[in-house]
């Protein structure tokens, strides 16, 4: 059962930008899309953003800067917004949610679209 679907992945060059979005399937309505976190080939998965308690954001200190990461309550979709793209951000993007809206643990997980940043 399909909870959160990530899109906006693809191929782009070097500099270019790419935004990737994060929305809740069916009737999930209580869980809540709250970071994004990235897994490169041989590599652990490692967080790319968040939003934390309060509103306040958290980034990866290889992506600050360049990406963005903002949230439509309305729609209950998150977003990441990738500026200045590097080939070394080339990974699967996951997309990581919170149940009980928003307070639960971190337990729901995207299926991931990839990102490629050709050179």
């Amino acid at each position: 059962q399909v909870q959160l679907v990530e899109s906006g992945g693809g191929l782009v060059q070097a500099g270019g930008s790419l935004r990737l979005s994060c929305a809740t399937s069916g009737t999930s309505f209580s869980i809540k899309p709250m970071g994004w976190y990235r897994q490169a080939p041989g590599k652990q998965r490692e967080l790319v953003a968040a939003i934390i308690s309060g509103g306040s954001t958290n980034y990866a200190d290889s992506v600050k800067g360049r990406f963005s990461i903002a949230r439509d309550n309305a729609k209950n979709t998150l977003y990441l917004q990738m500026n200045s793209l590097k080939p070394e951000d080339t990974a699967v993007y996951y997309c990581n949610g919170r149940g009980g809206y928003g307070v639960g643990p971190p337990n729901y997980w995207g299926q991931g679209t990839q990102v490629t940043v050709s050179s």
